[in-house]
């Protein structure tokens, strides 16, 4: 499948690293709740017989991905285990690494950097895919399916009157804030974002600023958003690039004029072995990540973190809304 990513798009991405797995916030089996019902998917793939365990990290996207990929499977035939809402991207990896989870969504950046300890991204999506599947094969024997077409990557956001304020639109506007009035900068940011190389201390040495210690807050990923609509603790925040709440708050995503966070892109990795086993999880996968464009998975979030859907209803929703399942 060739990308359709635009990398200069609104800049994403994940949350804290803690936590053992036998600690991380694990979904339960739902053998005791009726499967999705088969729809288009099970008309070109069969996983009768298939007991499959599929994972997710604890925020929106991903709880909803995770609940996309247990019912696309279902509607298959396969029995599905869900261990979604794992706590933190290197608990899930490890997860799908040890055998613990078979697959889940996982995105091209945070492999490149976190995982395989690259430095520098590929600005190309379609070629920053191609050398994450190969080397994350060759290394980890993880297969990467067909990718979704979006981009999820980091973004400062701020409230959008806050930002006619100040005059920033760009991050470069924001860093000319950061050096003069640092107050005025003060910036929300999850754990995970505030040590990652591709997160704050990355940004602060390509932008050329440096936050000082009581402008920078630590806070759930969750509550960002509606931290930064109110200016409180901060009038800045990192936060995905397709959070549905962007939009329903009125946030403004500062222009990343100088590129720097990398391409985000999500598709599903899967133990090679359980692929080999059962290869048409391919088939049944492939349609959905070419339907999951910025539009769709942002207006998913926005049902869950606005409307207060849960993400399996979400899930469901989207799912029945494209005759994937019945």
């Amino acid at each position: 499948m060739k990308l359709s990513i635009n990398p200069s798009s609104t800049p994403l991405r994940a949350l804290a690293v803690t936590a053992a797995i036998g600690l991380a916030l694990s979904g339960c089996s739902l053998d005791d709740e009726p499967k999705a019902k088969s729809g288009d998917l099970a008309e070109e793939a069969s996983l009768d017989g298939a007991s499959l365990t599929v994972g997710g990290k604890e925020f929106t996207e991903q709880l909803i991905l995770c609940e996309i990929t247990a019912q696309a499977l279902e509607s298959a035939g396969a029995d599905v285990e869900r261990k979604c809402g794992l706590a933190g991207s290197n608990t899930t990896h490890t997860a799908l690494t040890s055998g613990e989870i078979d697959m889940y969504w996982e995105y091209t950046g945070t492999t490149w950097i976190s995982y395989l300890k690259h430095t520098d991204p590929i600005p190309d999506a379609q070629k920053q895919f191609d050398a994450v599947a190969k080397e994350d094969l060759a290394k980890n024997d993880i297969e990467w399916l067909d990718p979704a077409q979006y981009n999820s990557t980091y973004a400062i956001a701020v409230a959008s009157d806050t930002a006619d304020e100040l005059g920033v639109k760009t991050l470069s506007d924001y860093a000319k804030v950061a050096n003069s009035n640092p107050e005025d900068a003060s910036m929300c940011v999850n754990s995970e974002f505030e040590a990652r190389n591709d997160g704050l201390p990355g940004l602060e040495k390509k932008y050329g600023f440096d936050l000082p210690s009581d402008a920078v807050k630590t806070i759930a990923m969750g509550t960002i958003p509606k931290a930064v609509s109110e200016g409180d603790p901060c009038n800045f925040g990192d936060m995905t690039s397709v959070d549905g709440r962007i939009p329903a708050l009125d946030l403004t995503v500062l222009e990343d004029d100088k590129h720097f966070f990398p391409i985000y892109n999500p598709a599903p990795n899967v133990n090679k072995d359980v692929l080999a086993d059962n290869p048409d999880i391919a088939k049944v996968l492939s349609p959905i990540a070419e339907a999951l464009d910025e539009e769709a998975i942002q207006k998913l979030n926005a049902k869950v973190d606005i409307d207060g859907l849960q993400p399996e209803d979400a899930a469901q929703e989207w799912l029945q809304e494209h005759d994937f399942i019945g």
